[in-house]
């Protein structure tokens, strides 16, 4: 039992230390020992849940701490005043150092290699950090939603708790490398876009830049703690990065849902801009086929005329001034490729057909 006491007081050491400046001394293997340490701990919570002598035992240690340290010297951290909550141990440690400015940059890359693992068989014993966290965002999902109204108009969002708090933790650590360094962001950036499941981060993106912008009163707020930075400049270094990129823009177009880029092209035109013009790109790689009846692509890596059409119906339900943008450049590639009005012989003419425009 001792040993196992002795576990705790060190735990919570480490659960104390994890919301200060002494973690930028912290390595990737130091987090992930404390990591292994706060998942003991989950495991001592479920395997002696139900063993009444000790799960009290741990919770008196606990509530000692908290009498015994008082105001000489920093408490224990808030959250780990209980029995229960050493179920949490992983979450809260994980949490509290993503959300830590002193964490430097290769512990911070581990710490989301963690929330965005790579594909493989998960431990069927184990509940994985990023699940964990997802209940825990899900928990906290009401309060986001009453913070950010505009989120009533993002469904796709909405069903993605997680997602949010990982975009507000990106658009936070952008603005902190850009305060600390010129051309920080875009290493960050290019750094997790070359080490996390890339399909995971380029969604965690498109979050971000539906993010609402700050309240004035926030902004102000901002303005008054001496940040060099104007409010909200994070979100335009992201845009500007994803543009500047043109191997992780195609990945955004494509990977991406129809109805989510949607969304985000309808709140960055400059963005809608390029989108709009990789799927007319991709429109003229298809031909059609007398034999099959369908526009069809020569290579494998072509967009199918049913993802084509998918993309354009999506954008074509925004409301204008997208929506326009998107016929008007369906009928300028029309009139271009010969105006014609009979199916089959004009990609354009057959969208606009489908779209039921009456051009």
């Amino acid at each position: 039992m001792e040993p196992l006491l002795q576990h705790l007081d060190r735990f919570s050491e480490v659960l104390a230390v994890s919301r200060t400046t002494h973690v930028s001394t912290w390595d990737p293997v130091t987090v992930r020992r404390a990591l292994q340490w706060a998942r003991y701990l989950c495991h001592i919570h479920k395997r002696f849940g139900r063993h009444a002598r000790i799960s009290k035992a741990l919770e008196r240690r606990l509530q000692s701490q908290w009498k015994q340290q008082g105001d000489s010297g920093p408490a224990p951290a808030p959250g780990l005043a209980n029995f229960q909550a050493l179920g949490l141990c992983d979450q809260l440690l994980s949490l509290r150092l993503l959300a830590n400015p002193a964490l430097g940059d290769a512990s911070f890359h581990y710490l989301l290699q963690q929330l965005f693992p790579r594909p493989g068989v998960p431990d069927a014993e184990e509940e994985s950090l990023q699940g964990s966290l997802a209940r825990l965002a899900r928990r906290q999902a009401a309060i986001h939603m009453l913070r950010f109204n505009a989120y009533g108009e993002n469904p796709v969002l909405q069903e993605d708790s997680l997602m949010k708090t990982q975009a507000e933790l990106l658009l936070r650590r952008l603005q902190e490398v850009g305060e600390a360094e010129g051309g920080g962001p875009g290493r960050l950036l290019s750094s997790l876009w070359e080490r996390s499941p890339q399909n995971n981060f380029l969604k965690v993106v498109a979050a971000a830049l539906l993010l609402p912008p700050s309240s004035p009163r926030h902004q102000e707020e901002e303005l008054e703690l001496g940040s060099p930075r104007t409010p909200g400049e994070e979100g335009q270094e992201l845009l500007r990065w994803l543009l500047g990129k043109s191997d992780v823009m195609v990945a955004f177009c494509r990977s991406l849902p129809a109805g989510l880029l949607t969304l985000v092209a309808g709140r960055h035109p400059e963005l809608s801009r390029v989108y709009l013009g990789l799927l007319i790109d991709w429109g003229r790689q298809l031909h059609y086929s007398l034999q099959k009846g369908l526009w069809i692509g020569t290579e494998s890596q072509d967009v199918p005329w049913e993802e084509l059409l998918s993309r354009f119906q999506s954008l074509c339900q925004a409301p204008p001034p997208l929506k326009d943008e998107v016929f008007t450049a369906l009928k300028s590639c029309k009139a271009q490729d010969g105006d014609f009005e009979v199916p089959g012989l004009s990609i354009w003419t057959d969208l606009l057909l489908s779209l039921g425009s009456s051009a």
